[in-house]
């Protein structure tokens, strides 16, 4: 017998695979290089009170870290996105480095999955044969403009707008799992992973109540070719998508409207408010083509007539009709307007939204639905020689990116850039002023809030937030006319009444502090701050017992608070109790190790 002598012949390795390693490992580097310069932007606007002043993140222990107070700020309502910030404060506690790469991860992870959605779309029976040979290139093209475009800047270097990222990704992995399993032999896996992840975004943001809608078109359009096809081959799988509608509706339910931010009579009509979105979309989906400028905060005025946005009206709703007709016609142009326009529904129509009538970060999904048809229509013009357009467009939105990132260097910067812009939107007068307060640059904070509160009379939290600065300054008598103004506006502004309490202490008027106290903590029972304060107080006026149990409310309310350790300890040392105190002096130490008076009452604790 004679033996074949030579090499073996092997297969060629999976080409393909390795092209979507080399698109992944493309996309990451690049939304790297352009947020690289954004992991210092600290804490500004909603981050305050969703961070820095949510004493539900400070643990990780269930239900409280997946209980986000019931407010207008970003979290409230949406407990993902609080146990998100929960795992970060576990982490790093408030160092915003650690939340700004949580945020980035999200995004890379929301363009690796669109990356996915649109290539497996596009190898899909109805556009196999125009798209199936150039798939990867093409989504890659469409994931890598969608995740440098400068528009998303405010879904990922805002913090608290994670909530917007967040639900992108939940989206986005709930339609590529549906995709693998109409694909897949075992479907269940991939039906299962496409419910949990639903399920995970009706628990981030409201605008997930689209994902089901969208599985279900994209089921229709690329696959089943008909809804009743759809749901015929996959009724289970439709049903567990339904039901996690119902997570939506008990957390909106308990959101009621948002702290007074969402929801009818609030001030603004829905008529006015769907009007004054007639503007708004079309302003968005030009940013799409020409991101500037880009603006943080657009203020709250409304349109009051049609006269005044009656081109924007019609363009719009010119674009509805063509979307209606191409669902009919052109199925898979009408996804793409199905998906615009069913993502920005609950933002962007007649429910009014009081304290932002426009922002950007609502475009955060509905911006792939236009990059996609780009992607599609210039290929299709220019065929291989598209390529030099993307990448030249890609390296453009990068570069934007990055500088719009340097904007948010500093709480400073951002809102001198939105004056600068928009300086008919008055809400960013009176937070320059608190920023500048906040670097120390007290006669610039001064003279920004008389601006602020000239500009915003009616505005309670600007008058608190002068009244602090006025304190800080040593104009306390100033300072005491501001914070009554505030409550006489808002008299459940607990802020305020804290801040009050502050000055009467100051000024050694102590009985009528405890009573401000006392009334911050009826209106906010977690206030840590105003528990200690009190405690303090009560202290002082020999009424130990209570100053204990509120010691003890206000280390439960914040366990890294380290002055209510200390003063605890020290109260329980003050009447003999040194055993009970040796412990809080030990936590105070653990949340500040140069407290150097905690330091030496420990010694003596230990000594005695």
């Amino acid at each position: 017998m004679v033996r074949a002598k030579g090499k073996i012949l092997r297969p060629p390795p999976d080409s393909r695979r390795a092209g979507i390693f080399v698109a992944a490992a493309v996309l990451t580097a690049a939304a790297l290089v352009a947020w690289a310069n954004s992991f210092r932007g600290p804490f500004i606007f909603d981050d305050l009170p969703a961070i820095v002043e949510n004493a539900t993140i400070r643990t990780l222990a269930l239900p409280t870290a997946l209980a986000p107070p019931r407010s207008g700020q970003p979290a409230g309502g949406r407990p993902l996105v609080n146990f998100s910030f929960a795992l970060n404060w576990a982490v790093g506690g408030p160092d915003v480095r650690g939340y700004h790469v949580l945020n980035l991860a999200i995004h890379v992870l929301a363009a690796l999955a669109l990356f996915g959605v649109v290539r497996r779309t596009l190898r899909s029976r109805p556009l196999a044969a125009r798209f199936a040979a150039h798939a990867t290139p093409l989504a890659f093209a469409a994931a890598a403009l969608w995740v440098l475009h400068p528009l998303q800047t405010e879904s990922v270097t805002y913090v608290a707008q994670r909530a917007e990222s967040l639900a992108g990704l939940c989206l986005l992995l709930t339609l590529y799992a549906s995709i693998r399993g109409a694909d897949s032999p075992t479907p269940m896996r991939w039906h299962a992973l496409a419910v949990v992840t639903c399920l995970l975004g009706m628990a981030t943001k409201e605008v997930m109540y689209a994902a089901p809608l969208l599985v279900l078109l994209h089921d229709r359009t690329f696959s089943a070719g008909t809804f009743r096809e759809a749901l015929r081959r996959r009724p289970w799988f439709y049903v567990g998508l339904a039901a996690t509608w119902l997570l939506l509706g008990w957390l909106v339910k308990q959101a009621g409207n948002r702290g007074a931010t969402a929801g009818f009579g609030l001030g603004i009509t829905p008529w006015h408010y769907l009007l004054t979105q007639c503007g708004a979309v079309i302003h968005y989906v030009r940013l799409a083509f020409w991101p500037a400028p880009l603006v943080l905060d657009y203020g709250i005025a409304t349109t009051n007539s049609l006269a005044q946005v009656w081109p924007q009206a019609a363009l719009l709703l010119a674009l509805f009709g063509a979307t209606l007709l191409a669902l009919a016609r052109q199925p898979p142009w009408g996804f793409l307007g199905a998906w615009f326009f069913l993502l920005l529904a609950p933002t962007s129509s007649a429910l009014p939204l009081a304290t932002q009538t426009v922002a950007e970060h609502r475009m955060y999904l509905p911006l792939a639905a236009i990059i996609a048809a780009i992607v599609v229509a210039v290929w299709h013009v220019l065929g291989h020689r598209s390529v030099v357009v993307f990448v030249a467009i890609a390296i453009a939105f990068g570069a934007l990116t990055a500088r719009r990132n340097i904007d948010y260097r500093s709480a400073i910067s951002i809102w001198q850039d939105n004056i600068a812009k928009r300086p008919d939107s008055l809400r960013p007068y009176g937070e320059l002023a608190s920023a500048l307060s906040d670097a120390g640059r007290v006669p610039e904070a001064l003279a920004a809030y008389e601006t602020a509160v000239r500009l915003l009379p009616n505005y309670p939290k600007v008058r608190h937030n002068y009244g602090v600065a006025l304190a800080a300054a040593g104009r306390l008598d100033e300072a005491v006319a501001q914070f009554e103004l505030a409550l006489a506006q808002l008299p459940t502004l607990a802020d305020a009444r804290y801040e009050l309490g502050n000055v009467r202490h100051e000024q050694g008027r102590n009985a009528e502090a405890l009573a401000c106290y006392e009334e911050a903590i009826r209106l906010r029972p977690d206030f840590a701050l105003a528990h200690n304060n009190a405690a303090n107080i009560l202290t002082n006026f020999g009424r130990t017992d209570e100053a204990l149990a509120h010691y003890a409310a206000a280390v439960h309310a914040d366990p890294n608070l380290p002055d209510a350790q200390y003063n605890w300890a020290n109260t329980l040392a003050h009447i003999g109790r040194f055993a009970d105190a040796v412990p809080h002096y030990e936590a105070a130490l653990r949340l500040a190790p140069a407290l150097v008076s905690a330091h030496e009452n420990l010694g003596i604790m230990l000594f005695n």
